[in-house]
């Protein structure tokens, strides 16, 4: 089959490449109709470079079951599908626990093991979940990444009624403006440097635009809040600079979600790191989309809401 090898960084080769074939009982073999480019893939391709050379790269994907092994059940050829692309190893510590996105030895296809740029691609039964027929493969491509967003929102205690602050307004981004709604906030503030971006957040759902290409968005969210701050804030450019600017966000008391991972130090000046303590954040990290029972209620919201 063809597939998309990264080697290097900056070295990605299209190229034919052993197909998979059915090694473990519980193996579904999918045929791929539609893949996502993740901004972790980007980064791995332009800055990092591969985590196995020669691994087949991509982990957003749908398609079509093409072949199952011999105990397979619940699924047939030619279901149509989505997968969890993240592998855990259910003994470790946090995977008892019913933490999974904590696992000890998580991976992913694409990293570890071979990815879904490719015409097929494998995974274990429990991995692959079955797509309703309004979903179509673009739109169940894109499942992978809601979940992740979703998994952040989780993470908080948001409430109906909540004002949510975006920092940052791509992929990831515009996802999370989305589920903030449907988490129940009646304000959604949409804050990015384009113009572009800021204009699709709006046809998303986002409530009030924010350009902070000429005045701290922190200044512009406390005029819009009467002095106070949102009650959520989510970090999803993934830089250094709004790594810091995104405490300034929340009320006292308020709450800071991270979904964006910066690739080079993060310097706080002391005016944000004070936010932090003096209006006494809770602040989490969001990593991956999962929860007990695997892959977790993460996914089940996402294709339930699409």
């Amino acid at each position: 089959m063809k597939a998309l090898n990264l080697y290097g960084i900056q070295d990605l080769r299209f190229e034919e490449t052993p197909a998979p074939s059915i090694e473990h009982d519980d193996d579904i073999i999918i045929k791929v109709k539609a893949v996502g480019i993740c901004g972790s893939d980007l980064s791995r391709y332009k800055k990092l470079g591969p985590y196995v050379p020669g691994m087949t790269f991509g982990h957003e994907f749908a398609g079509e079951v093409v072949k199952i092994g011999r105990s397979v059940t619940g699924f047939s050829i030619g279901d149509r599908v989505a997968a969890c692309p993240t592998y855990t190893c259910g003994q470790c510590r946090y995977c008892q626990l019913g933490e999974p996105t904590r696992c000890e030895r998580l991976s992913v296809i694409g990293a570890r093991h071979p990815g879904a740029y490719a015409e097929y691609v494998k995974l274990p039964a429990k991995h692959v979940i079955p797509l309703p027929n309004v979903v179509n493969y673009d739109e169940a491509a894109l499942i992978e990444p809601a979940s992740v967003v979703a998994h952040g929102f989780y993470r908080t205690n948001i409430k109906p009624g909540a004002s949510v602050a975006i920092m940052g307004v791509g992929s990831i981004g515009l996802l999370a403006v989305q589920w903030a709604k449907i988490f129940g906030a009646t304000t959604v503030f949409a804050i990015d440097i384009d113009e572009q971006k800021l204009n699709v957040a709006n046809q998303l759902g986002a409530d009030v635009l924010i350009s902070s290409l000429q005045r701290p968005a922190h200044k512009q969210i406390l005029e819009y809040t009467n002095g106070i701050g949102v009650d959520v804030a989510v970090e999803s450019a993934g830089t250094p600079s709004t790594s810091a600017q995104v405490f300034a966000l929340p009320k006292k008391g308020g709450e800071v979600v991270f979904l964006g991972i910066p690739y080079a130090d993060v310097q706080i000046e002391r005016f944000y790191f004070e936010k932090i303590v003096r209006n006494e954040l809770h602040v989490y990290g969001s990593w991956n989309a999962l929860s007990s029972p695997f892959p977790g209620k993460e996914w089940a919201t996402t294709i339930q809401d699409m």
